[in-house]
């Protein structure tokens, strides 16, 4: 078990971005679209052997040829300024009864990203993912930061379209991140490292099915080319953004008109104060995602 380097460039003062899957795959999406377009270059990865099973196993003619497993790369990109590496994981480990990854396991995986950190002489890694929140589809999503040091709370509140999550108006200053983006920020302190979680926003209500959100990926990547100081083309993900937002108000159109003027309400308010009533009780929630739950079953490649 261990990390296999193809190659050991001589980074400027590194910054790493790292991302596994999630809800909506916010974190992925943005960063792999940065990635590809800094044609950042391959050069390592996680050897899979002891998190997790094959997805496949290839046999041809009579032969076992090749088991195939989740990949978790990195990827190093040099600026001429701070170069930047990249982790992209296609998977969590898990123990198959969470879809999030915690354990020991979890922790062996985010000590081998920090150990490549290190090894480059990263100072700073930024973890991404998503944040479930009472919005509606057709809003911007914000990005919750949460830094892993005080020092850097003045810096995150200062991006563009940012909130600390400490200071959402339901939380009385707390939250909480699972699974290895979260995992890593504690390791990273632990270790030395700056880090920050940058978690775009994603409706409540579709928060629950198997389908990506990159509206949310946008506003991470906005954020993202921002602190990196990088400047990136929105026009792949502005496709991406109006090929979701077509197929999400193709199932809203057939919602119950009871259901729909529940979720119209989200679109006038981002978040109920404690003193205020929410704009969505918790029965209507459970009757709005059973009705949803539904209609994505009904629609062509639903589960």
């Amino acid at each position: 078990m261990g990390v296999k380097l193809y190659k050991e460039p001589k980074l400027n003062n590194p910054i790493m971005v790292a991302c596994w899957p999630g809800i909506g795959n916010i974190g992925v999406i943005a960063v792999d679209i940065l990635r590809r377009v800094m044609a950042a270059e391959e050069l390592g990865e996680i050897e899979p052997w002891d998190f997790f099973y094959p997805r496949r196993v290839l046999i041809r003619g009579g032969e076992l040829k090749e088991l195939e497993f989740p990949s978790n790369k990195f990827y190093f990109k040099k600026t001429g300024k701070n170069d930047v590496l990249f982790f992209i994981g296609e998977e969590q480990p898990s123990d198959g009864a969470r879809a999030y990854a915690e354990g020991t396991k979890a922790y062996e995986m985010a000590n081998l990203v920090i150990d490549v950190a290190l090894k480059f002489g990263c100072h700073r890694v930024y973890t991404s993912g998503a944040a479930v929140a009472p919005i509606h589809h057709t809003a911007r999503s914000r990005v919750w930061v949460v830094p892993n040091m005080g020092a850097l709370i003045d810096e995150v509140k200062s991006y563009e379209n940012t909130v600390l999550m400490s200071d959402i108006e339901d939380r009385n200053g707390q939250g909480n991140i699972t699974g290895l983006n979260g995992l890593l920020l504690g390791v990273a302190r632990k270790r030395g490292l700056e880090a920050i979680c940058v978690m775009g926003e994603v409706p409540i209500y579709i928060h629950g099915f198997p389908i990506p959100y990159p509206k949310g990926s946008k506003s991470v990547l906005e954020v993202l080319s921002t602190a990196l100081g990088i400047e990136v083309s929105l026009d792949e993900i502005d496709a991406l953004v109006e090929q979701s937002e077509n197929e999400i108000d193709s199932v809203y159109e057939k919602l119950p008109s009871d259901i729909k003027e529940q979720l119209d309400k989200l679109k006038y308010v981002t978040y109920a104060k404690p003193s205020e009533p929410e704009p969505i009780t918790e029965e209507d929630k459970r009757k709005i995602l059973q009705e949803i739950d539904r209609l994505f079953k009904r629609e062509p490649g639903g589960d």
